[in-house]
Formats: structure tokens, C-alpha cells, sequence
């Protein structure tokens, strides 16, 4: 299995950029996770909120695979402490035959038809964090997850 991690638009602070880039070299020891970045719309000021979100969710459906099994980053998911998170990657590991794919959507979250592909929702959190920082978050709990499952220091409770 690998994880993919969906997004839109180019994370374009560096220290948010470094940061994941630091955790993305550090999960190469336990499991390939992909950041596929589907491209900031062009002229979004000429649509409305609902219309950016189709257009997203277009772009979203054209980058997905057959076989992916769709997991959205959604302030109304579920939320799991980092060790529930564990056991939720672990249990993944093993029924999850291709690409687990994670997608933090635009701005004004997902349209319709991304909702209805998506297997599940899953939140970080009730509170409201920038997109940019969603994606290192993320990925930090990912990599967190990981030592979890193999006993390592990096997580204590």
C-alpha cells in the first residue's frame, strides 16, 4: 500500500515546505507517501464558492486511480487521537490494496461529487488550521503513527 497525500495548490511558504519535506525523508523507512499537488485555479474571483468547489472537485476526480480508496480531510471526519491514528493506518496497511489517498481540499472544501467517492472523513482537529499547515500536520502524524506502530521514542503518552 502506499499513501498519497492530495492537495491543492503548491504549498509556497518554505518553512512549511521544508518542514514537510524533513518528514517525507523521514517516512521513506516505513511507508511511501506521495504528495500529488493539483494546481491553484486560474481567475477564481470570476466564481462563486460553490463553483470553485466543482472545478476543484473536477480536478480532484482526474487525479484519483481505479482502485484508490478515498480519504477526506474534512472538518466533519472523524477525529482520532495519534494512537487511534496508528491503529487506523495499520488496519489500512492490510485491507488497502493500492493507494490510500488523503485530500485536503480548496478553500471552500469539497464539491458534491468528491464527497460521494470518498470511502470516509477524517478531522485533525475542531479547530481551523491554514491549508498549508494541514499538509505538514498530517504528514507529521503520519510519520508519528509509524513509530508508533514500531515501538519507537518518537511519540510518548
Amino acid at each position: 500500500m502506499k499513501i498519497t497525500l492530495l492537495v491543492i495548490g503548491k504549498t509556497d511558504m518554505a518553512y512549511f515546505a521544508d518542514a514537510i519535506q524533513e518528514y517525507r525523508k523521514r517516512l521513506i523507512h516505513y511507508i511511501p507517501l506521495d504528495m500529488e499537488v493539483i494546481p491553484d485555479l486560474k481567475q477564481v474571483k470570476n466564481l462563486s464558492e460553490i463553483q470553485q468547489k466543482e472545478k476543484e472537485g473536477e480536478c480532484i476526480l482526474k487525479a484519483l486511480q481505479p482502485g484508490d480508496y478515498c480519504v477526506l480531510l474534512d472538518d466533519k471526519g472523524k477525529e482520532f487521537t495519534s494512537m487511534q491514528f496508528a491503529a487506523y493506518l495499520e488496519k489500512k496497511m492490510h485491507v488497502v490494496p493500492k493507494r490510500l489517498v488523503f485530500i485536503i481540499g480548496g478553500p471552500y472544501g469539497f464539491s458534491d461529487v468528491v464527497y460521494k467517492v470518498a470511502s470516509e472523513k477524517i478531522s485533525l482537529s475542531r479547530m481551523t488550521f491554514s491549508h498549508q499547515m494541514v499538509r505538514l500536520i498530517f504528514i507529521e502524524q503520519v510519520y508519528r503513527a509509524m513509530t508508533i506502530l514500531k515501538n519507537e521514542p518518537y511519540h510518548h503518552e
